[in-house]
């Protein structure tokens, strides 16, 4: 399987979110450090609060953090919600696509299984687990290149 970016800036977030529980972040913050989009992990963000996942705070000192302990945030259920949109081939869309295979087709029983796999390997996999303490402090912020 391969998962969107939107849904790599999530997990990428909360694991850095996971390393410092206690901190507030900024997008612009996260954003740096991984040479990602702001705008686009800014939207990931959102998500990620309306979900529960993360509490966010506007103004001066805003940014956002954990809502939970990383141990109660399950990975399978991260990527269930920023990846429900995206279908893993076409007939899983919600209008059933347009494939022509799909009266006879064999093959999406065992995509369905395999796509059930991946995520009950997830389901049993913490935020917890997926730190590795002190990782952030070996690696520097790096700066977005400018155009000249």
């Amino acid at each position: 399987m391969r998962l969107t970016t939107f849904t790599d800036f999530g997990l990428r977030a909360l694991v850095r979110l996971a390393a410092d529980p206690m901190r507030t972040f900024t997008t612009a913050e996260i954003a740096t450090t991984f040479s990602i989009s702001r705008n686009h992990l800014t939207k990931v963000v959102h998500d990620l609060a309306n979900a529960g996942f993360v509490v966010t705070q506007r103004g001066a000192g805003g940014g956002f953090r954990l809502a939970r302990p990383p141990e109660k945030i399950f990975i399978g259920e991260v990527v269930r919600l920023l990846e429900r949109d995206q279908a893993l081939v076409e007939c899983f869309r919600a209008d059933g696509g347009a494939c022509l295979l799909t009266p006879q087709c064999r093959l999406k029983a065992r995509l369905a299984a395999a796509r059930e796999a991946f995520l009950r390997e997830l389901d049993a996999t913490t935020l917890a687990e997926c730190i590795y303490p002190g990782a952030f402090q070996k690696i520097p912020a790096r700066k977005k290149k400018t155009a000249a």
